[in-house]
């Protein structure tokens, strides 16, 4: 018999993406718009989401997907096809909405294995302005978003796991097993934001980061801050901030799989030299990692996050980068992300920086934003404006 999530979890899990996450932890508001993107496989919380944006007074805007839909696609779209872009659909959609909760929710997790990278990243490429507009709509206080996983039976049997141990991950990791988990995640960010404040206070100039097969160098840059604990992914247990893109120096082994465009990326590795990849193998599924690394400016750092594992609820790895880079385990975790940088990142308005602004400061521009993970235990070691160091992480566990 297969596993069910109660109503009354469901009715729960809505309540902490509707009335918690969205406006960075206040929730929506009477007469906001509330986009809801969710697949056929997970239409139970799909009811229950809508079911919470009504009650808050607030429009539900219904984006409801069929299930292994996507594949035929690309067999059969012709280039002009996969360059296709609905410019006025998609403007009068990041016009009209104040907020969105995508829900992850796969039935074939490589659905698109063998699909040549080269499409993959056309699709991205096209949709580039939509990203775009929601950013800046984003940085100018307009806009929320928040991401979540409703898990299938083949998300689960892609792990090794249950579907109901693949719950109980979830559950765990979302504080849902509590009376109120929003209460939890309320506590959780004041924990995160007094180490937040002190990274903030270091004054770093560069971290030095030194596992088995890695040792890189990430240069912060001015005018930057770091980010965690702002609703915008449910869990989310992470630290991070959009370094100085020319300043990563070295080389990086990534330990956890990467489930990424329907294909599967294992033991993706890549050096750096000024700021670029120069180096980029896996051990499978490399065409579309290189594929993705050549797409304009992806093949520059757009995040660097540390996970602490006293924090993380997340014990598995459950094939979903939302919850993969989050994972705390014996050694928590430390992931990049290729391509596009968070602007919220800088410490003033981002609203009012131009994007030569954004060129110069060194934050990356790219139509992709990809998260890689390594668990190894690591040392990272902060490099300070006055030329004095500090270990900041060590054995999964921030040091300040």
């Amino acid at each position: 018999m297969t596993y069910q999530p109660s109503a009354e979890l469901l009715d729960k899990y809505a309540d902490v993406l509707i009335n918690f996450a969205l406006n960075s932890g206040e929730g929506v508001k009477p007469g906001e718009v509330v986009q809801l993107r969710v697949s056929e496989a997970a239409k139970p919380l799909l009811v229950a989401l809508r079911r919470a944006v009504l009650k808050a007074g607030a429009h539900p805007l219904v984006f409801f997907t069929p299930d292994d839909f996507a594949r035929e696609f690309y067999e059969l779209a012709s280039d002009e096809q996969l360059a296709f872009f609905a410019e006025k659909f998609h403007r009068g959609t990041v016009d009209q909405i104040d907020h969105t909760v995508a829900i992850l929710a796969e039935t074939n997790k490589q659905e698109l294995a063998g699909i040549p990278g080269k499409k993959l990243m056309a699709v991205q490429k096209a949709h580039k302005p939509y990203m775009d507009w929601r950013r800046d709509k984003e940085a100018a206080g307009q806009y929320t978003w928040t991401l979540a996983m409703y898990g299938t039976q083949a998300m689960a049997d892609e792990v090794g796991m249950s579907l109901e141990a693949y719950w109980h991950e979830i559950i765990q990791a979302c504080y849902l097993d509590t009376a109120k988990p929003a209460e939890k995640w309320k506590a959780l960010y004041s924990e995160l934001y007094t180490i937040k404040d002190k990274l903030d206070a270091l004054a770093i100039d560069r971290l030095h980061v030194e596992a088995e097969d890695t040792d890189i160098w990430v240069k912060l840059g001015p005018k930057r801050k770091w980010l965690g604990g702002s609703g915008r992914n449910i869990p989310s247990f992470e630290l991070f901030i959009s370094p100085d893109w020319r300043g990563t120096e070295g080389r990086i082994r990534f330990t956890e799989p990467l489930y990424r465009y329907g294909s599967l990326i294992k033991g993706a590795y890549l050096e750096f030299k000024d700021g670029r990849v120069t180096k980029a193998t896996a051990e499978q599924g490399e065409d579309v990692l290189k594929e993705m690394i050549a797409v304009e400016n992806a093949d520059k750092v757009g995040e660097f996050s540390l996970t602490d594992r006293r924090f993380s609820r997340i014990t598995k790895f459950m094939g979903e980068t939302l919850f993969d880079e989050n994972v705390g385990g014996k050694w928590g975790n430390t992931h990049l992300a290729v391509g596009s940088a968070y602007r919220d990142s800088y410490t003033g308005d981002p609203s009012q920086v131009s994007n030569e602004e954004w060129a110069e400061l060194g934050y990356n521009n790219s139509a992709v934003h990809t998260d890689i993970v390594a668990t190894s235990n690591r040392v990272v070691t902060a490099h300070l404006a006055d030329g004095s160091t500090k270990v900041i992480y060590r054995d999964g566990e921030f040091q300040v």
